[in-house]
């Protein structure tokens, strides 16, 4: 593997260094990036690295060439449900009755019972009218906003909004405004200044980089003072966080106040796709606009099946949600002890910051991972060039010591 000290400075850019083409053919990615690519191994060589088994609290992976167990803080199997019995059991008896896809856009012919079944047991446990299954969490998120929105109109978003949620108001044409992340009085700011639009504003419940809870009481004030409505992605807050792990919404108490929730099952549903409920006139609107719905074909079975299990389970059992909030505690303790930065987080994303320095950043990933601990590196741009950072998936499933282990390691290589 190429060392930091042999990628001549490569590994000081990133993936945005190289978004706009400098190629006559857009079927040729530019000089640059292919040199970037095949110079800077260290930091290519941290993404799309081969699991050798499920997203468990430890997990196989080839280390220097070498397959070796390592503890896992890269998962969002948040809830330990990917292999939980009732799930598994319930994707293989709907594999068996329903066959392996779904062949079908739900538009057309795609739709089955255990669809609606799915949909209606999340509005139910969500306390909203109706609700709509995506095949994926990028598209769902990108479909709502894509499906709503029109040219001329005005997507007001955190500043730490995901990337999907850009890309929806982008493809819908409006214009995406941005204001200070968590802050209503930025908020009010961006309100101010374009009142004469449709507008729409959007918010994550718990932000994926950081770990924080959206300030939903101060910026719904300031949302309904302007007569705005508001979209919550609850992707890493949904079956996390709330009475019966409903959400950041329902933590709040603000469900009669929130027009759309999103969600993700990619999380702790442990299976693949997402999700929007809310009011059934603009549900219906949706499947009617979102593209990424009509053109789709929709969820496997199996994984809708798997997916009602998981619900049912999460929704009857407290005890991985509360032994989820007891590590995320423990292990954001630990490195608070070890004199690390997690930031503003006080959920089971953790970040730990390492600042301005990318080199920094994968030197100590290569390291962690030799000493055996899988932890996430987040770049620029999915976070500010000045706070890189490693973000760290604590989930129920980790025992005492594997956080340990986990904590031992980062103090070795931090030294």
């Amino acid at each position: 593997m190429t060392t930091i000290g042999e990628t001549s400075g490569a590994e000081q850019f990133s993936l945005a260094d190289f978004h706009h083409g400098d190629s006559a053919d857009p079927l040729v990615p530019p000089e640059a990036f292919l040199r970037w690519r095949d110079e800077a191994r260290v930091v290519v060589s941290h993404y799309e690295r081969s699991l050798f088994g499920g997203p468990g609290p430890r997990v196989e992976m080839s280390v220097g060439g070498i397959r070796r167990s390592v503890v896992n803080l890269g998962s969002y199997n948040y809830l330990g449900l990917a292999d939980h019995p009732d799930v598994v059991a319930a994707a293989a008896d709907a594999l068996g009755r329903y066959g392996t896809g779904a062949c079908g856009s739900p538009m057309l012919s795609g739709m089955t019972d255990l669809h609606r079944e799915l949909e209606h047991a999340l509005s139910g446990f969500l306390g909203r009218a109706s609700t709509m299954l995506f095949t994926s969490g990028y598209a769902g998120a990108a479909g709502v906003l894509a499906g709503l929105l029109r040219r001329g109109d005005i997507a007001v978003l955190d500043s730490r909004a995901h990337v999907s949620l850009r890309d929806g108001a982008r493809l819908s044409g409006a214009r995406a405004v941005t204001f200070a992340h968590n802050s209503p009085e930025a908020l009010d700011g961006v309100l101010s200044r374009t009142g004469n639009r449709r507008r729409l504003v959007v918010v994550e419940g718990v932000y994926s980089m950081d770990g924080n809870l959206a300030d939903l009481p101060g910026l719904l004030a300031v949302a309904e003072r302007h007569g705005v409505g508001m979209l919550v992605d609850e992707a890493h807050s949904m079956l996390t966080c709330g009475p019966g792990g409903a959400g950041v919404v329902a933590h709040f108490g603000v469900q009669d106040r929130v027009a759309l929730v999103y969600g993700t099952f990619s999380k702790a549903f442990a299976g693949v796709g997402g999700f929007v409920s809310g009011g059934t006139d603009t549900i219906d609107y949706l499947r009617c606009y979102a593209g990424s719905y009509g053109f789709s074909c929709a969820l496997p079975p199996s994984v809708v099946g798997a997916l009602i299990a998981a619900l049912r389970v999460a929704a009857g059992d407290d005890g991985p949600r509360r032994r989820l909030v007891e590590n995320a505690a423990y292990f954001r303790a630990g490195l608070h002890r070890l004199g690390l930065d997690t930031g503003d987080s006080t959920t089971q994303v953790v970040p730990i910051l390492v600042g301005a320095d990318r080199r920094l950043l994968y030197e100590r990933g290569d390291a962690l991972l030799r000493a055996g601990l899988f932890v996430v590196p987040a770049d620029y741009p999915a976070v500010p060039r000045t706070s890189v950072r490693f973000r760290a998936s604590v989930t129920a499933g980790h025992s005492r010591d594997d956080l340990d282990e986990a904590l031992s390691i980062i103090e070795s290589v931090w030294g």
